[in-house]
């Protein structure tokens, strides 16, 4: 019997995998509850501590494996574990549980685990709560030295070549061993595509579909499974007839990237001979390879969340600085746009004086640059680790939700006094660095003109312009169904920014969701975009429509669309712009 079992897709060029199952005993552990009495407190704290200086030792093992010439450096996400179980504050709460509670080092450990998992599952970020997915695998690593079946001590077994890796989880260290000893493709229980796992996946172009609830229970050992990264799939007991289909696609995939790479030194215009910048999200400095891989010619966003997860207190000057500089380093003189911190509200920075009590509408409450501007102590050392880091290379900084000129008006002057500090003190920066800013609320668009004048350059962020627009939270499965990028409110702001851009003189890029989406690249290049930011694993399916594009043409295509707009459904006049017609 053919079944179908659905989860979140990770994008890579290799979308697609056949081959047989094989389940990894990895589950969650059963941790049951179990109390101490009071002299035995020392010895299971001295239980603690001896399982976490296995764990290192475990992972220290691992990164030693990894070879020094891939062409990313994996060793960083191994490095990331290790320093979470560095950082004292990450068993803290378990050691409390401990001395305080009585508890057994095992079930003090999944309590924290569990009052963390609460914490992360309020967050609205999707990007800041899959961070939980790294917590859960250090916390899970730490657990298994403290049960009898040393499951934190497992490596991973030598017969896998060729195989479709099923799991509970699957950290980072656990990949890159995998992939080593020749797995085919992964399905995990839990995770998502921003997680390290996933991130890493798509380095190294592994198929993967992760959070497929049930998994292991519903799919047996050696079973031949179909993994289909792109659609978010993965089919037990297909016929004849679908292995065929996918087999097929298999060729048809391997022959359409072997065209792709063709494209990776061409010049990115179209055929009219305008030219178009092809730019990269990075979410980690590690991304930074992946984005040079995929013909990137700069970054049009870089995060720069990570620095304030997984930890208690704020990121110092010194530790952005190394963050940047690592990132600047493996760009390889490309050029970096630097996002400032898009936090606050439900997401709160551990020691800010500013930090508040839930709020009934999150985006709406003081986060980002809102944030930043009450809280000067916190975008300080931001800044100042900008302004340094844009002497090791070419660097932007852009300032995220912005609605008004004075936002505008009082980061210039805290940039002012940070280059005179610095200065002082004789360290070097780019006086002339550039700086602009996102306009991804509906104000901010209003007033593009406005925004070009006063800053170096703008990017629309399609994510949260579309829902602030629309007034639907794009997570909320019972309103996200009103999520539309092709609603005449949403297309009319971006033409008013783009054409703002273009009067002010001032390039315009797009680093939302939008500017990676095939379906959307002909209307935005005949809306007038020229910077396109997006993943980089879709940059060379984007250069191929654009090279393939006429924008004079696709100009006027676009100008009868608009007049059209109000009688006519959007998604028929995009299907038409699509086809040519």
């Amino acid at each position: 019997m053919t079944i179908a079992l659905s989860g979140l897709g990770v994008s890579t060029s290799q979308a697609i995998a056949v081959g047989p199952a094989y389940l990894l005993e990895r589950g969650p552990l059963a941790i049951s509850p179990r109390y101490i009495e009071a002299g035995e407190m020392q010895a299971e704290l001295a239980r603690l501590e001896e399982a976490l200086s296995a764990s290192r030792q475990a992972l220290r093992a691992v990164r030693h494996q990894v070879s020094r010439t891939t062409p990313l450096n994996l060793a960083e996400f191994i490095d990331s574990h290790l320093l979470m179980l560095e950082d004292a504050t990450l068993v803290e709460p378990a050691r409390d549980l401990i001395r305080d509670q009585r508890y057994s080092a095992e079930w003090a450990l999944r309590q924290h685990l569990e009052d963390l998992a609460r914490v992360f599952d309020e967050m609205d970020d999707p990007y800041l709560r899959s961070r939980l997915d790294d917590i859960d695998q250090v916390i899970h690593h730490i657990m298994g030295f403290l049960t009898p079946d040393n499951q934190g001590g497992q490596e991973a077994p030598n017969e896998i070549s060729g195989c479709v890796i099923v799991a509970h989880d699957i950290s980072p260290a656990d990949i890159i061993l995998l992939r080593h000893r020749g797995a085919l493709a992964l399905v995990t229980e839990f995770g998502g595509p921003l997680s390290h796992t996933a991130i890493l996946a798509r380095s190294l172009n592994i198929p993967a579909v992760m959070g497929v609830r049930n998994a292991t229970r519903y799919l047996r050992q050696g079973e031949t499974l179909v993994v289909d990264g792109e659609a978010g799939t993965v089919i037990a007991g297909a016929d004849y007839h679908i292995l065929h289909h996918y087999r097929q696609r298999l060729i048809a995939l391997g022959a359409r990237r072997d065209r792709l790479r063709r494209l990776l030194h061409e010049p990115c215009q179209t055929r009219d001979g305008q030219p178009v910048a092809l730019l990269a999200n990075l979410e980690l400095p590690e991304d930074a390879q992946i984005a040079r891989a995929n013909g990137a010619t700069g970054v049009g966003l870089y995060r720069t969340e990570f620095l304030y997860m997984n930890r208690v207190g704020q990121p110092d000057e010194e530790e952005h600085l190394a963050a940047y500089r690592h990132a600047i380093r493996g760009l390889g003189g490309i050029p970096i746009t630097i996002r400032t911190l898009d936090l606050g509200a439900d997401k709160q920075v551990d020691g800010s004086p500013l930090a508040c009590p839930p709020v009934c509408n999150p985006a709406l409450g003081l986060r980002a640059i809102r944030l930043c501007l009450k809280d000067h102590d916190l975008f300080r050392p931001q800044l100042r680790a900008i302004l340094r880091a844009s002497a090791e290379g070419p660097v932007q900084l852009m300032l995220p939700m912005l609605t008004s000129l004075g936002e505008v008006t009082q980061v210039h002057a805290l940039l002012a006094q940070a280059r005179q500090e610095l200065t002082q003190e004789g360290i070097p920066f780019d006086p002339h660095m550039p700086v602009g800013g996102m306009i991804e609320v509906p104000a901010a668009a209003l007033c593009a003109d406005a925004f070009a004048a006063r800053l170096d350059f703008l990017s629309i962020g399609t994510n949260d312009l579309i829902q602030y627009t629309l007034a639907i939270d794009r997570i909320d499965d019972t309103v996200n169904y009103l999520y539309d990028p092709l609603h005449p409110a949403v297309l009319r702001l971006l033409q008013m920014v783009i054409a703002a851009g273009r009067r002010q003189s001032k390039p315009v890029a797009m680093c939302g969701e939008m500017a990676g989406d095939r379906r959307f690249t002909r209307l935005l290049l005949g809306l007038g975009l020229r910077q396109f930011s997006m993943q980089p694993g879709s940059l060379l399916e984007i250069k191929e429509l654009i090279l393939d594009a006429d924008a004079t043409r696709l100009s006027a295509d676009v100008a009868s669309l608009f007049l059209r707009l109000d009688r006519e459904p959007a998604e028929e006049l995009l299907d038409s712009l699509n086809r040519g017609v």
